[in-house]
């Protein structure tokens, strides 16, 4: 029913129209004035439609009217429109503005990726060298391992080799008793059998034994003539029992106090006496050197050819050692009964291998008792061959066997010998005598005076000798 109605309301509309446009064309002469009525008719009565539609079986109150002139514009829809369009170009303005800042922000963007990816390619590159240097370091710690073992290896081998010297220093203590013991009793037959000559290459024979560890290697054999004219002993408690020693013909039998009352006893013969100091029964014998500085010194050590071992115990160095007419030791125990008769005074006198000699005199010297080691006691210093004692003043005794050093280690056994050692020595008069002066050692273990051409330097000849003031 509906698409009829739209059907008869199309056909109506095209029949109005064309009758229309027929009415005009049809216009004649006065054609301009009808038409002319018709707009001012039109104009005097806007309030009607130009158009009449009749719609069929529709109930209309009205007449449905269709106004084809164009309305008057709405001055405030206009204003409104013109605001929105405003408002839409600062939107417009603020979008062109921010899609600016975003496509600084882009850029931006595309320049941190392009560090980004700089940054990780250098990341990469350090992630390499760290990674090289990690193994680099893991094979520096293999090898410093590897070198801390044999660090250790070799530290064992030096414990067990020196732990092997101490048994050979041991081994060679009893061989030395043993060698003393052999003295003893073949100065015991000596005496009994008066064989000089034979008894003179034996005890030549054992004296060599004796010294070999500490006597200058390079120095020549001795010829039989040559030591014919001393008798060597090694005894470790008799030390100066030398039996065939001839003494030399005196006035008075003695014994004497010391060298000095041999003296002024009237005997001016440098040659072997009898002692005995005062408050003690101790018996013996000594060499008193008559013939320089006014005489009346009792010498207490002698070195000239090396043919005395002075790397000694404690015992030794305590009773004595070596041979009276050439080098030897008088003995601790001794020298300390000697210094507590009177005041002493101690000369030192040394020779170097161009036959210079120099002396060092201190105006007082005694020795404090065993049970204190034998400490030292000097007093001021005078003479030519420079003060290398005085820094052994107040110094106990070491031995190898009696360690009383201020040193971590033994000073005896690096200067192999027996002295008031500090830390270690600023002289070592009973060290090893070498051959010629200067010489090598991996210690500083010769006979030597800091003072008087160092360290280095073995002396030909050294005497220390004493003389009440």
């Amino acid at each position: 029913m509906e698409n009829t109605l739209t059907i008869g309301l199309t056909l109506f509309l095209t029949l109005c129209v064309d009758i229309s446009e027929a009415v005009g064309r049809k216009e004649g002469p006065h054609g301009e004035n009808t038409q002319k009525r018709l707009a001012g008719s039109s104009d005097n009565k806007g309030g009607r439609c130009s158009y009449t539609f009749i719609v069929p079986q529709q109930k209309l109150t009205g007449a449905l009217c269709l106004n084809t002139q164009s309305s008057t514009a709405n001055h405030s829809e206009v204003a409104a429109l013109r605001l929105e369009l405003v408002q839409q170009q600062e939107q417009l303005e603020k979008l062109r503005g921010q899609l600016e800042q975003e496509g600084s922000l882009a850029m931006e963007v595309r320049a941190l990726r392009k560090e980004s990816s700089s940054m990780n390619s250098r990341i990469a590159q350090l992630y390499g060298q760290l990674l090289h240097e990690v193994m680099h370091k893991k094979d520096q710690a293999l090898e410093q391992r590897r070198v801390e073992n044999l660090l250790l290896n070799a530290t064992t081998q030096a414990l067990q080799v020196s732990s092997n010297y101490r048994e050979l220093e041991k081994k060679y203590g009893a061989l030395t008793s043993i060698l003393s013991s052999q003295n003893q009793f073949i100065a015991r037959l000596e005496k009994q059998c008066q064989c000089r000559g034979s008894s003179q290459a034996s005890l030549v024979g054992t004296n060599e034994m004796t010294n070999d560890v500490q006597r200058d290697q390079s120095a020549p054999p001795r010829q039989q003539d040559k030591t014919a004219h001393y008798i060597p002993s090694t005894t470790a408690h008799t030390p100066t029992d030398s039996p065939f020693i001839s003494f030399p013909v005196t006035k008075n039998p003695g014994p004497w106090r010391d060298c000095q009352h041999v003296l002024d006893s009237g005997e001016t013969a440098s040659a072997i006496y009898l002692l005995r100091p005062q408050s003690t029964n101790r018996l013996l014998q000594a060499w008193c050197q008559q013939s320089h500085a006014q005489g009346g010194w009792t010498v207490i050590q002698r070195r000239q050819d090396g043919s005395v071992n002075f790397f000694r115990t404690w015992e030794q160095y305590k009773q004595g050692f070596g041979n009276l007419d050439g080098e030897y030791w008088l003995g601790l125990e001794h020298l300390y009964w000697i210094t507590r008769q009177a005041q002493y005074k101690l000369r030192v006198t040394l020779e170097d291998w161009q036959g210079r000699q120099v002396f060092a005199e201190y105006d007082s010297f005694h020795l404090e008792p065993e049970n204190d080691w034998y400490r030292l006691r000097l007093g001021q210093y005078s003479g030519n061959a420079g003060d290398s004692l005085s820094w052994h003043n107040n110094k106990a005794f070491t031995t190898l066997d009696r360690d009383k050093d201020s040193y971590t280690g033994n000073c005896a056994h690096y200067q192999k010998g027996g002295w008031w050692y500090h830390m270690c020595a600023h002289s070592n008069l009973n060290g090893v005598w070498y051959r010629g002066g200067h010489y090598r050692s991996r210690y500083q273990d010769g006979a030597y005076w800091a003072e008087f051409h160092g360290g280095s330097y073995s002396l030909k000849r050294i005497s220390m000798m004493i003389k009440p003031i």
